[in-house]
């Protein structure tokens, strides 16, 4: 549903909210939480997560129904939201846990620059080296995290993120306007299993999505994750609560999301819809009109340019994101498309290699490029010769069993039920670990779960044919290397912490010296 505002009360609310106080700027609130899918917040409905202040934002600002990532993955979405590039414009950040290069400039030190005072609590640009890649700090910013608490579960961080925001407040001078980063761990695994279920939950609240199996262990899961959903809004409340105590809510933008999709097969690391789909909220009612819900199609991307206007600061020079403010504050048409991308995830095939995809999404369709069908998408099974036991990868410590393989999925009490009964649902198995075509095809509106694949359906073959030409076309103008005949580059990006790693698989801890060549010669991104 687009956005009507009728054009009387559209200049009435400009003239008396933007020109007025024209000289104080607004300050910005980003709560970022690690592994949450669309629609898993009870402003869209699922009652089962009880998230009350996402729900006061989203009824006092825009509701997004369609917010897309620029990956399904934490540090190269991450580096695509600071930078408002996509993923294959940022060589070694473009991948997981890989190098940040200090020569791409982000919006937080430009807000900085403008006379910001800028920090995080929690997790910010991560996982991945900043340091040796000539940062000062993380590109996010300062980082506060002195304020620590008893979490109620075991799976849930010690960080007192509220308490660390009041006291990033209290650093600030004076009337300076603040862009504060709230990045929560949370639902990332691991759970306490059955936290949950200890802490009130039922399972009749557990709907996991169709592409999981439903059992008592699979919804024990979900109630898990719901549980910390919960416990970022909890703190994201009691952030609002502060605000609106020392006056500053109302001059604040409050911009609410996640960094990917839920950390389960089938979802986070995959471009299908449970990995590049997540919620959104943008609320600011003293600088644009709110009390809206909107299917208008939002990359991650374009958060960067739309702070930075919105600040009157510089935009970015190459970002490739759109400026939100002509939507926000003129009910303008924003885009009609969003791109997403993925690379290397974990340690999980041999060699370090990756699982290149790239994927174009509209109102209707989710088109997916699968660059490198023969490699396996979630990674390679269990080597042959090696048992579980052999394996040097992790292992959940509530749920008791062993990962198959497939590393590229998070070690979960799901996963372990998934894979430990592949004949009670092959077809699920399957869709969480068998090799792909090159393209899929999914029409979204008829089948969110992304469970038909279309692409070989003759009906659908020129819908495939125009979005697979307009993908291309926008990947060769934005320099993707995968289309320009250098896209081995990231196989080269070392990672720089070991996930899951199988024995014998290499790390490649230090750069291809042929392609260290290459970009001496300035020929990684082309």
């Amino acid at each position: 549903m687009k956005p009507f505002i009728p054009l009387a009360a559209l200049i009435l609310f400009l003239s008396t909210n933007l020109q007025s106080e024209e000289s104080k700027r607004p300050n910005f609130l980003f709560a970022i939480s690690d592994d949450q899918s669309y629609p898993h917040a009870s402003a869209y409905g699922d009652f089962g997560i009880k998230t009350p202040a996402f729900d006061r934002m989203a009824a006092e600002g825009l509701l997004f129904h369609s917010a897309f990532v620029a990956a399904p993955q934490c540090s190269p979405n991450r580096a695509a939201i600071l930078t408002g590039r996509n993923i294959w414009q940022l060589e070694e950040a473009g991948t997981h846990g890989s190098y940040f290069p200090a020569k791409f400039q982000v919006f937080t030190r430009a807000l900085e620059n403008h006379g910001y005072h800028v920090g995080f609590t929690g997790k910010p640009w991560s996982p991945g080296n900043w340091e040796d890649a000539g940062w000062d700090r993380n590109p996010v910013g300062t980082r506060y995290a002195d304020a620590t608490l008893e979490p109620p579960t075991t799976g849930i961080k010690r960080n007192d993120y509220a308490s660390n925001f009041e006291a990033f407040l209290e650093n600030r001078k004076k009337d300076q306007p603040f862009f504060f980063w709230y990045g929560a761990s949370e639902p990332h695994l691991d759970y306490e299993y059955g936290s949950g279920l200890s802490n009130g939950k039922s399972l009749d609240e557990a709907v996991p999505p169709p592409f999981i199996p439903r059992s008592k262990v699979t919804q024990t899961d979900y109630l898990d994750y719901a549980f910390e959903i919960e416990w970022f809004d909890q703190h994201l409340g009691r952030m609002l609560d502060h605000l609106e105590s020392i006056g500053e809510l109302e001059n604040t933008i409050v911009v609410v999301t996640s960094d990917n999709g839920m950390p389960f097969p089938y979802a986070k690391a995959n471009l299908q819809e449970f990995g590049i789909h997540v919620p959104l909220v943008i609320a600011g009612p003293r600088f644009f009109p709110g009390g809206r819900v909107t299917r208008e199609l939002v990359s991650h991307t374009d958060l960067a340019p739309t702070f930075l206007e919105m600040a009157g600061a510089s935009p970015l020079p190459e970002a490739t994101g759109k400026s939100l403010v002509p939507f926000l504050t003129q009910g303008q048409p924003h885009r009609d498309f969003a791109l997403s991308g993925r690379e290397r995830h974990t340690h999980a095939r041999p060699d370090n290699l990756g699982y290149p995809a790239r994927s174009i999404r509209t109102d209707e369709f989710l088109l997916i490029w699968n660059m490198k069908p023969d490699r396996w998408p979630a990674g390679n099974p269990i080597p042959e010769g090696l048992t579980p036991e052999q394996l040097d990868g992790s292992f959940s410590p509530d749920y008791k069993g062993f990962d198959l393989g497939y590393e590229d999925i998070d070690s979960s009490a799901t996963k372990t039920y998934l894979l430990t009964n592949p004949d009670a649902y092959p077809d699920l198995v399957q869709l969480a670990t068998g090799k792909r075509p090159e393209f899929q095809l999914y029409n979204i509106v008829n089948d969110p779960w992304c469970l038909n694949d279309l692409s070989r359906n003759p009906g659908y073959s020129q819908i495939k044919q125009t979005l697979h030409q307009q993908l291309l076309e926008l990947l060769q103008e934005q320099g993707d290397p995968r289309v320009h005949g250098n896209g081995d580059i990231f196989e080269s990006y070392p990672r720089h912490s070991v996930m899951r790693l199988f024995p014998g698989f290499s790390t490649r801890s230090e750069y291809n010296p042929e392609f260290q060549s290459q970009k001496a010669a300035g020929g990684s991104q082309k």
